[in-house]
């Protein structure tokens, strides 16, 4: 069932937000550098329920070009987590938030590639005014949390170059995986009142780089 997109929703993931507990990341053997996506929420394109945003990368970006993301992107230098997450927000998208916006911080993803991703999870408004820059973003959807809460949504699968599981998201015909599919669906069971921890799911191997 779609979740309206009005005070009552906002309130109700608030709470939830609210109650979920951040996981405090273990040192790396390296160090990592940081960075953050936001998990923007807004209302879905049909005007019937709650959405979240996710964009389909430029095929010119010189890394993970063409791939599904959460909007974000490497901290700059004194820059907090969620400072980044709103500024990557204008950047790529053209939405001027703040941080009476933000509603939590989820777990820090490590990645394969040496990052450590924080994810931020903020109220953009009703129909929130999307200009993408297309120097950054070939695309940008709205995806309804029907879709993430649906059953068999996500799926894991292993690998044999790894001992941990690879979680997939499934978009119509089309499969998103780590680190925004872990992002995805740790958002998916706050919003089921669980605390799942996702540092421990894998990426396939081709986004090991």
């Amino acid at each position: 069932m779609a979740r309206t997109f009005d005070d009552a929703t906002r309130r109700n993931i608030a709470e939830l937000c609210a109650a979920f507990t951040r996981l405090a990341p273990p040192a790396p053997a390296t160090p990592l550098k940081h960075a953050a996506v936001a998990i923007a929420l807004t209302e879905a394109d049909d005007g019937n329920g709650t959405a979240f945003l996710l964009t389909r990368r430029s095929a010119s970006l010189r890394s993970h070009s063409a791939q599904w993301a959460l909007p974000g992107g490497r901290c700059d230098a004194g820059e907090t987590q969620v400072e980044a997450a709103l500024r990557e927000l204008h950047e790529e998208l053209g939405l001027a938030l703040d941080e009476t916006d933000v509603l939590a911080m989820l777990d820090d993803y490590p990645t394969r590639s040496g990052y450590l991703i924080t994810p931020v999870v903020v109220w953009a408004g009703k129909r929130a005014a999307i200009t993408p820059n297309p120097d950054e973003v070939a695309s940008v959807h709205r995806i309804g949390l029907d879709a993430i809460e649906a059953e068999g949504a996500f799926s894991f699968v292993s690998i044999p170059e790894s001992t941990r599981r690879v979680i997939r998201f499934r978009l119509g015909g089309q499969q998103i995986h780590a680190p925004t599919a872990a992002l995805i669906y740790q958002f998916r069971e706050l919003l089921a009142g669980r605390t799942t921890r996702v540092a421990d799911l894998e990426q396939p191997v081709f986004a090991w780089k």
